[in-house]
């Protein structure tokens, strides 16, 4: 039995998006999960059952993904866009002050939020994910994001996974991986497995250079303390690392931050130390 509603909200330039959302109290501030780059509201199944219905739990799906319209043009695909579209969802939801979960993309789309919003997250958490990227990281996204094959059956969708995400789960057995791949792909049309992401997505990394200066996110990253604050990291991950972590705990002294080990990125936010951590960081708030 699902837990959840499938709900739908417009954007500004006038696309159809999804979300799906979980019951919960109303008497403290809802959660909301914001996924990664290809990823979509399955990524966060687990979590929002386990925090509801002690918490309400949305968990809002990017344009170009799930069952959210494909953005018209490919420019759209951008953070600044997505966190005008997760705008428009908490004000046709009402909702004044939340708890923000961000993974990857999700996380620097909660950071940006801050910069415009302080006063209404009530706390967050970063998944495997801060103010500086690693290029190695970026450089693998980009040799996978958008290169839309198809597969005959889910066991051939798997072992696509793994061969690309293999590093960041090691040791992890064939229904693992089927699992992994029905949260990220779908059946289409054609009976075939695809992706569940629009391809155009990729556009922008095209001509991304992993060794560019980056834009300067620490004040974005700056803008969430004083509200209870959570960063998780993959121990070996290749996008977050070790000495981003411990520079993110010098500019904001308050933050936990917990490393999942044995974990690239991003951890699935079901180990137990990340459960416990979630758990902690929620308490505080509620």
């Amino acid at each position: 039995m699902m837990r959840y509603e499938d709900r739908f909200w417009s954007s500004r330039d006038g696309l159809k998006l999804h979300y799906r959302d979980y019951a919960g109290s109303d008497s403290r501030p809802p959660v909301v999960c914001l996924h990664g780059l290809t990823r979509n509201a399955r990524d966060f199944a687990e979590l929002a059952e386990r925090l509801s219905p002690q918490w309400r739990v949305l968990v809002p799906e990017m344009r170009g993904r799930g069952e959210s319209e494909y953005a018209r043009d490919a420019a759209a695909y951008n953070p600044l866009q997505y966190v005008e579209d997760v705008l428009a969802l908490l004000e046709e939801c009402a909702i004044d002050r939340f708890v923000a979960v961000g993974t990857s993309l999700g996380g620097l789309m909660t950071m940006l939020l801050a910069l415009q919003m302080p006063g209404r997250i009530a706390g967050a958490v970063l998944n495997d994910v801060g103010p500086r990227l690693e290029p190695a990281g970026i450089e693998r996204i980009k040799n996978y994001v958008g290169q839309g094959r198809s597969f005959p059956t889910w066991v051939h969708a798997a072992r696509a996974l793994e061969e690309v995400h293999g590093i960041a789960y090691p040791g992890k057995d064939l229904p693992f991986w089927i699992a992994a791949a029905k949260r990220v792909m779908m059946l289409s049309s054609n009976a075939r497995i695809v992706f569940d992401y629009d391809m155009k997505i990729a556009e922008a990394f095209t001509t991304l250079d992993p060794e560019a200066e980056q834009a300067d996110l620490w004040p974005a990253w700056e803008a969430l303390a004083g509200r209870p604050l959570l960063v998780i990291r993959g121990a070996v991950s290749d996008l977050l690392s070790a000495d981003t972590l411990d520079r993110m705990q010098e500019r904001v002294p308050e933050a936990e931050a917990v490393t999942v080990l044995g974990v690239g990125h991003a951890p699935m936010l079901t180990e137990p130390e990340a459960v416990d951590a979630i758990d902690r960081l929620l308490a505080r708030v509620a």
